[in-house]
């Protein structure tokens, strides 16, 4: 895609200019953070030894894997015996803020070492992933994983994340990539019966534009189940998909985004959908569900704005305008190619990803920095296509 090229070109120009400025200055490593920090994590760039976007993308998830705090904890306490340092508790995952992100911290890892791995530091990254993938590490991420009254754990937004970890791992050609799969197969079993009893109980899904909201889990957990050839998964997840939204219309896009969205619930649906439909079907379905999209409308959907990136919460609408883009972009490929949509699709998707990328180059609070790496990875590296 002509613009999808442009683009690249000039977020590489970008990554250059961002990551001299953030050389110009010395900085801790990410073991030396401080917990109470409220500056920008710029410096922790600091040792890219390449000036692409791809070795921005991978120093950010290799400055929080490990850093434990600041960190956010939920889970379920039964007793003061749940009452942990977030290292005992999850010890794999305990950096990056939270588990979720931790999680898909070691996504954007093995998904460099898959795709750029001639661009980034190699060898470090596989020493980072041995330290979290050691069988004792994820044998204590299950004890806390299966402690009681745990059954909606990090569903399903953290849950999901695992699978495309796993699935990342089955498609590696990394040596390493096979023990670290053995490794952390149990908690992937544990993690798919989990969904699996939790599907036929689920009687609506769930709309929001943060964690809970279903649909674009439910995208990430139908590509595991094809790359790992899950078939009764597979099956399962898409028959509550097509009952769930195939008959939804006039997705109500104009009140979005809530002040605190990262998905979109309108565009992470359609995104979802085209992967249950065959593309006349879906046509179809797209123009009941977005009657307002059509060949002569302007200025469909606008990129939100941030107003403070020293908060997390608010912060969030970055990572909306990153999942927006590569959402429409899922859209744009399963339609014809000669959709009178898509030059508006286009324009859409080239107005969100500028925007959106130009966040994770621009001055980051660890707020948005711990995380927004893994989504910038998603968009650029087009996960949800290949």
């Amino acid at each position: 895609m002509k613009i999808k090229n442009f683009v690249r070109r000039s977020v590489a120009l970008t990554a250059l200019l961002a990551t001299h400025n953030a050389f110009a200055t010395n900085a801790p490593n990410a073991e030396g953070v401080s917990t109470s920090s409220t500056n920008t994590v710029a410096s922790s760039l600091t040792g890219t030894s390449n000036n692409n976007y791809e070795s921005v993308f991978a120093n950010l998830a290799l400055h929080c894997i490990h850093q434990e705090f600041p960190n956010v904890v939920k889970h379920m306490m039964n007793s003061a015996d749940d009452v942990k340092a977030p290292n005992r508790l999850y010890p794999a995952f305990y950096g990056c803020l939270d588990w979720h992100s931790s999680v898909h911290g070691h996504w954007l890892l093995v998904r460099m070492l898959n795709t750029a791995q001639d661009t980034v530091d190699k060898d470090l990254i596989i020493k980072k992933l041995n330290t979290s993938f050691t069988t004792e590490n994820i044998q204590g991420e299950l004890a806390s994983l299966k402690r009681e009254n745990n059954a909606s754990f990090e569903r399903p937004y953290g849950l999901a994340w695992f699978l495309q970890l796993t699935a990342e791992l089955r498609q590696s050609s990394t040596p390493e990539a096979k023990i670290w799969l053995d490794t952390l197969l149990p908690l992937e079993e544990e993690i798919v019966a989990r969904v699996s009893a939790w599907l036929p109980k689920l009687a609506y899904p769930i709309r929001t534009g943060e964690h809970s909201q279903t649909a674009f889990a439910f995208g990430l957990m139908l590509d595991w189940a094809k790359i790992s050839g899950n078939k009764e998964f597979e099956a399962l997840l898409t028959s509550r998909v097509k009952e769930y939204h195939q008959a939804d219309k006039q997705c109500p896009l104009a009140y979005e985004p809530s002040g605190q969205d990262f998905l979109s619930p309108c565009l992470a649906e359609a995104d979802l959908m085209r992967r249950v439909m065959a593309k006349h079907e879906y046509s179809q379905w797209l123009s009941a569900f977005f009657p307002s999209l059509t060949a002569s409308t302007s200025n469909w959907l606008a990129p939100a704005t941030v107003t403070d990136k020293t908060d997390g919460k608010l912060a969030h609408l970055d990572g909306l305008n990153i999942s927006r883009a590569w959402m429409i972009e899922g859209i744009i490929s399963a339609l014809p190619d000669d959709d009178a949509r898509l030059t508006v699709l286009k324009k859409t998707l080239k107005a969100h990803r500028e925007a959106g990328l130009s966040a994770v180059f621009d001055d980051m609070h660890y707020m948005g920095s711990h995380w927004l790496g893994s989504f910038a990875s998603y968009l650029e590296t087009q996960r949800g296509l290949k």
